[in-house]
Formats: structure tokens, sequence, C-alpha cells
């Protein structure tokens, strides 16, 4: 009993049935694989009263024996070469997972620990060296995601040749998995691009209700509305869904108003749409696919209805591998002798049965073990997922290396080094090598390759079969706006919410809804718009035009000579100028005449040239403002305005002191006589003179452009600086308008042959009605009017000056000569005719 207790001591023994490969050969070095030879199992209900019976694998898959012989393959064509590990064998075991995430792992434990009873040191009963190397498979993320965790822990490398999950990248979670198929958020991304290229931003999305459709479709998700692409509806599934989860999305879809279906779905999952679509007559969507099913011919087979034409998605860049094709098709290479697994595989594929399992019915063609299979056209014969069996291969090549690196190798291998499955992963990790076919292959620092992808489209032929139609190319290497290269571009079906807005309008959103449902509303004055999103505001110059498309250059509005008003003021400045100018003629031809002599004829010679200079200035407030005409315009005309009244004033008071002087006993003459009389004006003026100075000094007029008065004008105009200087330059000229005014209407009453003071007061009267009517139109005028209003208030207080004062004086010169004398003067000429 000792000896016995002693010996199970000494013995590892796995506890619960044992898991044989379905596929096995010797070597050296074993390499582990796990695909799925079957599609599903049955489900039983355990009673948990007896042990579970193994699962019941159901629904032969070819893809899984195509992917086994591919893995087998690369094996022989490495114990083959002499370059490559010389001396030493590859051997492999390949386990049928059969689509179960349980029985994966559980097999995955199988290729670690082994099945058979092994002796161990008595002080670690259990502990020995993994059975294989590295492991190929599995071909789904989901199952890959549980085997990475499962053998994590033991370091053995996991190379998927198919699982795309970006969650794979996760390093922390998952050490030991690599791919050669690159992972989906270059495919998510790649696919929102693609779906932004084509103009679609209102789209229905359907997902596999596990890692890969659930991590892929959150990756599109995010970057589709960075890109301004809605989703009307995300839903998911499973293939083992009952009939009325199915049932509600075919219904979203059917009430849904999006024309373009964007899917993270294996074929299982599609296919179970497929089944579904066609009998609620749900054709003329625009499909989007992965490539888990866009070059895949089992799904182009199973869609007898045509839902999937026109589909475009991405597909892994093809490959041709020499060799490969015509191995594979050597179905006899699987197995010599008769194994279940075989038997099943090969009746299957040739559609018979072999004798001793020939049904009693006897309806079934009998195997004879020595079919063409050239003669069979099925999803095993079809070589489309060329790329995908080129993914396992590179897988395989990517351990030959890293073994080869380990041992030594040059024209033989070190055998005496002692193999671990946490080296070999280091060594996978930084080989970089090129296939026979000029392939690199290489693992970035997340056990990923490099991103590239082909434009896949679905174009169904005149005999009705679809061709997998390359029209670009995505590779995520190359500069953001050179990764998606479309080749063509053909008619495909606008799928929005809401249609692009014209030029000239913005979006709205509409309220509950996603961000690409919107109305457009027509932009507001002043504002364009050209990529519909929002209206933007024209710089200060500029104007939108009519269709609010466009900013064009705001009319400069002046007053110029060219225009009508323009001409008018300045013909009429002209006219007053040389009115006085003849005016001033007729004095000078007339000078020794009583009426010039008796009316002060140097202050009216200088009133006369006041009159020229204010006629004159009233030209510089027309044309575009520069500079130096706003700083001319203002002080030119209350210098010489001030001048003006400052000469009547004179001319006033004379008319008063001379009658003061006819009274006995007054000298009042002496105080004002001809030199006071010139100081006074120059006395006036001069403080206009300091006023003017004062203001240029310290904030002058200055041209500015005006864009409030006229929202599509620019008014050019001059701002007058310091708002204080140009009302006092005012204040001042109506202050000494006021004093004449004041001075003349005193004198009214004087004898009239003396007297001038009733012409001043008139003159007096229009000046200042002219003025204080000036203030509020002035104010109140806009752009160039404000300029017209002065214009016109300085001519028109201009020609009142010269018509009321100088204008009944010649009249008498020229027309009644008679009254022109001495006598007539000092009121002693003939009586009046009654």
């Amino acid at each position: 009993m000792a000896s016995l207790s002693q010996a199970e001591e000494l013995v590892c023994k796995q506890i619960g049935d044992p898991e044989n490969p379905q596929i096995y050969r010797d070597g050296d070095i074993m390499v582990g694989g796990i695909f799925s030879f079957h599609l599903q199992w049955k489900n039983r209900q355990d009673a948990y009263i007896h042990k579970p019976l193994p699962l019941q694998c159901t629904k032969l898959n070819f893809r899984g024996f195509q992917y086994t012989q591919a893995m087998r393959f690369a094996i022989e064509e490495i114990n083959n070469n002499t370059d490559l590990l010389p001396g030493i064998t590859l051997g492999y075991k390949i386990y049928d997972a059969c689509t179960s995430i349980a029985r994966g792992m559980r097999v995955a434990l199988s290729l670690a620990n082994g099945n058979e009873d092994v002796s161990a040191p008595s002080k670690e009963p259990c502990t020995r060296p993994a059975q294989v190397q590295a492991i190929m498979g599995e071909t789904f993320s989901s199952p890959c995601m549980a085997i990475a965790t499962v053998i994590g822990p033991f370091s053995i490398p996991l190379i998927s040749h198919f699982a795309t999950c970006a969650c794979l990248s996760d390093k922390t979670r998952y050490p030991s998995f690599l791919r050669t198929i690159p992972s989906d958020y270059h495919q998510s991304r790649a696919l929102a691009h693609l779906v932004k290229h084509f103009g679609w931003t209102w789209v229905g999305a359907i997902r596999t209700n596990d890692d890969y459709g659930n991590n892929g479709m959150d990756t599109f998700t995010e970057t589709a509305q960075q890109l301004g692409i809605c989703l009307e509806y995300s839903v998911s599934l499973f293939r083992t869904d009952p009939p009325d989860k199915i049932q509600k999305i075919v219904d979203i879809i059917k009430a849904s108003t999006s024309k373009v279906i964007v899917t993270f779905l294996p074929t299982m999952e599609l296919h179970v749409i497929l089944r579904e679509l066609p009998k609620h007559n749900l054709t003329g969507y625009q499909w989007v696919g992965t490539e888990a099913w866009i070059s895949n011919s089992d799904t182009a087979d199973v869609d007898r209805h045509h839902i999937l034409d026109g589909a475009i998605g991405l597909s892994i860049v093809k490959a041709h591998v020499s060799g490969m094709t015509e191995f594979m098709m050597d179905v006899k290479r699987l197995n010599s002798s008769r194994n279940e697994m075989f038997t099943e595989f090969w009746e299957t594929l040739f559609s018979c049965k072999f004798k001793q399992l020939k049904s009693s019915a006897g309806n079934e063609r009998e195997c004879t073990g020595h079919e063409d299979v050239t003669q069979v056209q099925n999803s095993f014969t079809d070589m489309s997922l060329m790329p995908i069996f080129y993914n396992v291969y590179k897988g395989v090549y990517a351990v030959a290396h890293a073994l080869h690196s380990i041992l030594n190798c040059n024209k033989t291998c070190d055998k005496n080094v002692q193999l671990d499955p946490f080296t070999i992963l280091q060594h996978i990790k930084k080989i970089h090598f090129k296939t026979k076919e000029g392939d690199e292959v290489y693992f970035n620092e997340n056990g990923d390759p490099a991103a590239k992808y082909e434009i896949v489209n679905w174009q169904r032929t005149e005999n009705g079969l679809v061709e997998f139609i390359t029209v670009g190319l995505y590779d995520a290497s190359l500069p953001a706006d050179k990764q998606m290269n479309l080749r063509n571009k053909s008619l495909l079906p606008v799928s929005v919410c809401s249609e692009k807005c014209p030029p000239g309008t913005h979006k709205v959103l509409q309220k509950g809804k996603p961000v690409c449902c919107y109305d457009c509303v027509r932009c507001a004055e002043g504002e364009i718009s050209n990529n519909s999103i929002t209206c933007v505001r024209c710089d200060p110059e500029f104007w939108s035009n009519e269709r609010r498309d466009a900013c064009v250059k705001k009319v400069a509005e002046f007053l110029s000579y060219e225009e009508i008003m323009g001409a008018l003021l300045t013909a009429a400045s002209l006219f007053g100028t040389c009115m006085t100018a003849v005016v001033a003629f007729i004095f000078f031809r007339y000078r020794q005449t009583p009426i010039v002599r008796a009316n002060n004829s140097e202050l009216s010679f200088l009133l006369l040239f006041s009159l020229t200079l204010c006629f004159l200035c009233s030209l510089t407030f027309i044309g575009r403002p520069s500079e130096w005409s706003c700083m001319l315009r203002h002080t030119a005309f209350g210098i010489t305005f001030v001048l003006c009244i400052s000469c009547v004033l004179g001319k006033t008071i004379v008319v008063l002191m001379a009658f003061r002087a006819t009274l006995p006993g007054s000298d009042v003459m002496k105080w004002f006589g001809p030199a006071q009389q010139k100081l006074s004006v120059v006395g006036f003026t001069f403080i206009q003179v300091v006023i003017c100075i004062l203001w240029l000094t310290i904030s002058p007029p200055f041209p500015f452009k005006n864009f409030v008065t006229f929202k599509d004008k620019i008014i050019l105009e001059c701002a007058l600086g310091s708002a204080i200087g140009f009302w006092a330059v005012l204040g001042y000229i109506g202050l000494l308008a006021i004093l004449c005014f004041i001075f003349a209407f005193l004198a009214r009453k004087l004898p009239d042959n003396f007297n001038e003071a009733k012409f001043i007061t008139f003159s007096m009267l229009i000046f200042c009605a002219v003025w204080i009517t000036f203030i509020p139109a002035y104010v109140s005028s806009p752009g160039k009017f404000s300029v017209a209003v002065e214009i016109f208030a300085i001519l028109a207080s201009s020609f009142g000056l010269l018509i009321c004062i100088f204008i009944p004086k010649c009249y008498i010169i020229l027309l009644k000569p008679e009254k022109n004398t001495k006598k007539n003067m000092m009121g002693k000429g003939p009586p009046k005719s009654s």
C-alpha cells in the first residue's frame, strides 16, 4: 500500500476527461492550433445528477479546415527549409473550439498541460514544461480574449489570424496575445472616414453583442461623431438570440429613414439578419461592412435575395502564397487514417457516406475515399479568404523566426537550449522579417501589425455571381489626409437626416433630435455661410451679398464732385465766389464815389475778401476726406467766418458811432477811427485763430470710416477729434453774430440815406436763422448729407451777407448814380416824389 501511495504522489494526472487533438503530428517543438471546425453545438439541460457529457458540435465549418491547412502548409514548408530551423522539426496539435468560448478555454489548457500521466519530482508533483511553445488561433475576438486570459499567466504566445477587437491590444490584460490582422481601432476609424467620404451623415448600425462588435462600434461611433456623422439607431444581436429580438431589430430598420447600415458583424450573425430581411421586402439599403464578411463568398451565397448588392467595406489586403492553394486542395493530407473528424469532413465535402456508416434508407451516394476535390464547388474550395490564410501562415513563420533566434541557428540549431514560452514571446515581439512573397512581418508594442485595408465593393455580374472589386486602399501608416485613397466612386445612395444647407444658410438643430437633423435658416444681414454650419460675420469693410454666400466690399460714400449734389454745391460755391469778385470789382471801380467811401471802403473790401474765402472754403468739404482736408475744412471755415463777421461788426459799430458823432459835443469817433476798426477785426479774428490752433494741437479732426450709420455702406467723414473745439469755433462765430445783430438792430432807425444798419440787420437775421436751423439738421442728417447741410449753411449765410449788404449799393452805383452823391449820403438830396 505504501508503494502504491508513493507511486501516486510521483504521477501527475489530469482531472476530468482528456481532450485529444483533432489533427496531430509529432515534432521536436510542438505548436498548438485552435480553430472552429464546427459552428454550433447542441444545448443540453444539465440536471447536475451525473457528470455532464462532452460538448456535441454540429454544423461543419470548412473555414476551420482551411485555416488548419494553412497552418500545416507553413509548418511543412519550414520543416523542408534548410535555412530556417535546420535540423529541427515542428509538430502540431490542432483542436476544434466549436466556436464555444468554454471549449476554447478547455482545449487551450489541454495544449498547455497535455493529457498524459507524467512522473514528477516529489517536491513539485504537478509542475512541468508547457506542451506547446505557441498557439495559433482562435478566429474570433471573444474566444481569444478568454483564451488569452487563461494562458496569459503561462506567457504562452497566442497568435490570432482574425481576432480584430481593439481591446486585445491591452497588454496589461492580454500580455501574451499577438495577431497578424490589424486592430479594429484602425478599421473602425477607417469605416467612419469611408462613410464621411460618401457624404452619409445619417446611418444605422448593427453589431454583434460581443467584444468584437461592441468595441468596434464604440470606436466607430466616437470617430463618426467627430466627423459629423449621426447614428439613427445602433442595435446588437447574437446568433443565439430568440426570434422576437431579431424581429425587433427588423422593425427598427423598417421604421428608420437612413439608407446606410454600418455593420460590425461576423458572418453567422449577418446570416441571421439576411434570413429575416427578405420577409419584409427590406431592400435598397447601402451596407457597409468589415473584413469579417465583406470578402466572404459564403455570405454572397447566402444572400439569395440580393440584400447586400453594392455593399462596400474594408478587407484585408489581397495576398498570394505560392503552393498554398495546391496544398490546401490536397484534402488527403488532413488525415491518413479515417477518424471521426476526417470522416465527417469528407462526407460533408463530397455529399456522400462511407459504406460502414451508410444510412439504412440507402439514398446517399457512397464515398470511395478517392473523390476529386476539383469537382466540388463550396466554401472549402473557395480561396477568396486567402489573405486570412496568409495571416495564419505569417503567424507560424513568426514563431519559427523567434525559435531560430533563440536556438542560435546557423547551419544547425542548438538543441540543448531550454525553451520556455516567455522567452519565445519576447523574441516574437522583436521579429522583423520578410516572407517569400516579399511582405514585411513585425509587431508593434501592442502586438499588432501595420494597418492596411483594401476598400471592396460588391458588384453582381450578369450571371448573378458577386465580384469583390477593389475600389481603393486605406493605409493607417500614412498622414491623415492621405490614408484613404479611392480610385473610383460609384453612384451610391444618399443617406442624410437633413439635406445639406445651401450657401447663405446655416444649421439650426431640431429640438430633441441628433445633430445631423436640422433646419436651414437664412443668415442675417452682414453674415455669410459657405460651409452650411454657421454664419460668419463679414469684416467691417465688407457686407453680405443678396444670397448671403459671399462678402462684397462696401461702397465708400462721401460727397464727391462727380455726383449731382456735389456738383451743384460746387457750382454754387464758385458762383458765389465770382459774384463776390464782381462786387469787389464794382466797388474798386467806383471806389471814389460817396456810397463806397461813406461806408468804410477798407472794411468793405476786407469783407468782400472774407466772403470770397467763405465761398471757397466750402469746397474743402467736398471730395474724399484726408488728414489735411479734415483739419483745413473746419479751421478755414471758422477763421474766414470770424473774419467776415468781424468786418460786419466793425461796419455796424461805425454806423452807430457816426450817428453818435453828429450829436453836439460828441467825440466818440476818435475812439473808433480807422485804426481801431482794423485792430478790432484783427483782434476778433486772432481769438478764433488761437481756438483753432489749440484744437489742432490737442485733438485735431481726422478722416474716419463710419460703419455704424449705414450697414451696407462706409461713410467716409471727418471725425471732429475734439467736440469741444468744434463747438467752441461755432460758438464764437455765433457770439459775434449775435453782437453784430444787436448793434445793427439798435441802428435800424437811423436816417435811411446814411443807414447801412438796416441791411446788416437783415443779413444777420438770415445768418442766425441759417445756423440755428443748421444744428438739428446737421445732427440728424446721415452720412454725406450732414456735410451737404454744412456746405449749404456756409453758402446760404455767405450769400445772405453778400446780397443784403452789397447788392443794394451796387444797385445805386450802377442803376441809380444820381443817388450816389455826397448830398444824398448826408440826407440833403432832392425830396422824394410823392
